[in-house]
């Protein structure tokens, strides 16, 4: 029989005071932090302003990211990292940086981090060294650091009606994404339709026609017609396989996501692996999504990262199917800097789907997809489609 795990032991007192004590310490970092990102809002109209906020910033996070990890241990549940992916270049960082709401959290904790260090964490050691003070600091402690805690997490965390606000903006967006995708979908297939099948069938037409004004007047001439149109069928119907294609490739709805992706890898001008570990199918949708998201990052491991092996990998835990692409190339992969990255994550996005990319300098390059689904039984997976 299994049983749950175990919450995470709150630290003593003896650990609180090594806490407070460090964060004391730090507090004359962010004074002088606090300074300089003030100097720096200042000559912001000069160039010194700027590399001095984008100096200062990530320095500040760091110190953050420390009392973040404190008081999750203080209350025993996670208080996460919130910041938004800062991608390379100057003014892309900078950017970021100015528009994450987090950056302007951060800058209102500062002055009241370094008034809580010197009130409650000094507090704390005073009581820790004295003699007569000892028991009063014994129990009294961890209160005051859980206060410390508090005050941290409140400004260092967003708020459930802040995430919920977030969310909603999140879906908002990915939902207008996914119209315009969709939109543009419609219009392609209008136009291979128009352009290929379409043509191809007025070209049968008027050959069926002059075959049929030629037949009793020259019937060689209309047997040559007729062949002519049977060629032309031919080739009007594998534009309509193109299409269909397109649509949703009769390969995923034979073999599943696991054998269409090796199919993909397959077709690859490097060695490729798959290992697909997956108990059953993802809804077509998803699945479908899942399957151009891969193509898409293959292509670009082929056309950009100059890689001499890639692999992937394919599972499913926790309600998130997830797909990790990656490569041994040059790295250095900007998911900002290329329509095909952006084009991926619109695709995800419209499943509530995400897309992480690592990428350092040298390689390796890691793409990991995740959608949220569950999977059907194997039992009851779809029939393959017929030919």
């Amino acid at each position: 029989m299994s049983t749950a795990p175990e919450s995470p032991k709150p630290p003593g007192p003896f650990l609180l005071t090594g806490y407070a004590a460090a964060q004391l310490g730090m507090s004359i970092a962010l004074l002088v932090l606090f300074v300089l990102w003030v100097l720096g809002g200042v000559l912001a109209v000069l160039w010194v302003g700027l590399v001095l906020l984008i100096a200062v910033i990530p320095a500040t996070r760091a110190i953050a990211n420390v009392h973040r990890r404190m008081a999750a241990r203080v209350f025993g549940s996670p208080v996460p990292d919130p910041y938004r992916p800062a991608p390379g270049g100057f003014f892309t960082r900078l950017r970021v940086y100015a528009t994450d709401p987090m950056t302007w959290r951060d800058l209102a904790w500062m002055p009241v981090a370094f008034v809580a260090s010197f009130t409650i964490n000094l507090t704390v050691l005073i009581l820790a060294l004295g003699v007569v003070t000892w028991f009063i600091w014994w129990f009294a402690t961890p209160w005051l650091m859980r206060a410390r805690a508090a005050v941290d997490r409140w400004f260092l965390a967003y708020s459930r009606t802040e995430k919920l606000e977030q969310r909603v903006q999140v879906l908002t967006e990915t939902r207008a994404e996914a119209v315009d995708h969709s939109a543009a979908e419609l219009r392609r297939l209008e136009r291979d339709l128009h352009d290929g099948a379409q043509a191809r069938l007025v070209a049968l037409s008027m050959s069926l026609g002059m075959a049929d004004a030629a037949f009793d007047e020259d019937p060689d001439q209309a047997r040559r017609l007729i062949q002519d149109a049977r060629a032309t069928t031919t080739s009007a119907i594998g534009d309509l396989r193109s299409v269909v294609r397109g649509i949703h490739p009769p390969v995923l709805a034979d073999r599943g996501l696991g054998g269409a992706v090796q199919a993909i890898a397959l077709d690859m001008a490097i060695p490729v692996s798959v290992d697909a570990r997956l108990d059953g199918r993802p809804p077509a949708p998803v699945e479908a999504c899942v399957y151009f998201a891969v193509a898409e990052c293959l292509a670009n491991v082929v056309k950009h990262s100059g890689a001499r092996n890639a692999w992937i990998t394919l599972s499913h835990g926790d309600g998130v199917l997830q797909a990790v692409v990656g490569d041994d190339g040059a790295g250095g992969a900007d998911p900002q800097s290329g329509t095909g990255m952006l084009g991926v994550m619109r695709r995800l996005g419209a499943f509530d789907g995400t897309m992480a990319v690592s990428s350092p300098t040298g390689g390796p390059t890691l793409i990991t997809l995740e959608v949220p689904c569950d999977l059907s039984s194997p039992r009851t997976m779809p029939s393959s489609a017929p030919d």
